[in-house]
């Protein structure tokens, strides 16, 4: 007896016009998603417009309305939707007794924060309809401890984790896993200028047990997993994609690798 075809996966991607977001796009294409694709510049996602697999938004993701026209986009062009990768992020930090600084507090928590529940908000509607999915946020291991003037950073990516512990038990019995990946160092466009830097970038390198700061698309393979059947049991908890770092405690540096400097 033959079987109805499985039908074709469909994920929401906000963030996605560079760094791990974009790297997480290609790899769902390449692995034959049919994708959303959401930004809040227009030029990140210009290459996109005439993919036969991609439906693009352009907003702010701490808009309510940018997160229910994402998901309506992937009902209303592929209709159903089967995972959301909530992505997009914004960092900010310095001296917390400076001028604007709690001006700057409430864009990253709003981008950050807001936008994460936005899109879980806006996304499980559809996922329930689809008879449940999975939804990933990228947090950082700055929400894990603390980094020096990076207070704003720290708090709203250490409130986006409990966001998800808290929203995955409450969607769990609806087939609906929601986890967090931290992130370690990772070469963006935004971190190139670190990474390049001639002392910064060794620097961090040498403070990550293996060695390297990330490339996006090991990221990407992370996010995927998670909302792959092979997590089918995964829900409420927070993957470090940070080569060791965070298991670091930080007094000592780890030991070099071979034809390192051991200091």
């Amino acid at each position: 007896m033959s079987t109805a075809e499985e039908p074709t996966r469909v994920v929401v991607v906000t963030g996605a016009g560079s760094g791990i977001g974009r790297a997480t796009l290609d790899l769902y294409l390449d692995r034959g998603w049919q994708t959303v694709a959401v930004d809040i510049d227009p030029t990140g996602l210009a290459d996109l417009a005439d993919h036969p697999n991609v439906a693009t938004v352009i907003g702010d993701v701490a808009s309510e309305r940018t997160n229910t026209e994402a998901a309506k986009a992937a009902l209303d062009r592929f209709g159903r939707l089967d995972a959301a990768v909530l992505n997009a992020g914004y960092g900010g930090g310095g001296p917390l007794e400076a001028p604007g600084a709690l001006d700057r507090l409430a864009e990253v928590l709003s981008v950050n924060v807001i936008g994460a529940a936005a899109g879980i908000r806006a996304t499980a509607p559809a996922l329930r309809a689809s008879g449940g999915g999975a939804i990933v946020v990228t947090s950082s291991v700055s929400g894990l401890r603390g980094d020096p003037s990076t207070w704003a950073y720290n708090a709203a990516k250490a409130a986006q984790i409990n966001l998800v512990r808290a929203a995955a038990i409450d969607y769990a019995a609806e087939n609906i896993r929601i986890n967090a990946i931290a992130p370690g160092g990772t070469v963006t466009a935004m971190t190139r200028a670190q990474v390049e830097h001639p002392t910064f970038g060794a620097t961090i390198a040498r403070r990550i047990p293996l060695g390297r700061w990330s490339q996006p698309g090991e990221q990407a393979e992370a996010i995927h997993f998670l909302t792959s059947p092979a997590a089918s049991y995964i829900t409420g908890t927070v993957l470090s994609v940070d080569g060791g770092l965070s298991a670091n405690g930080g007094i000592l540096l780890p030991p070099a690798g071979p034809g390192e400097p051991p200091g």
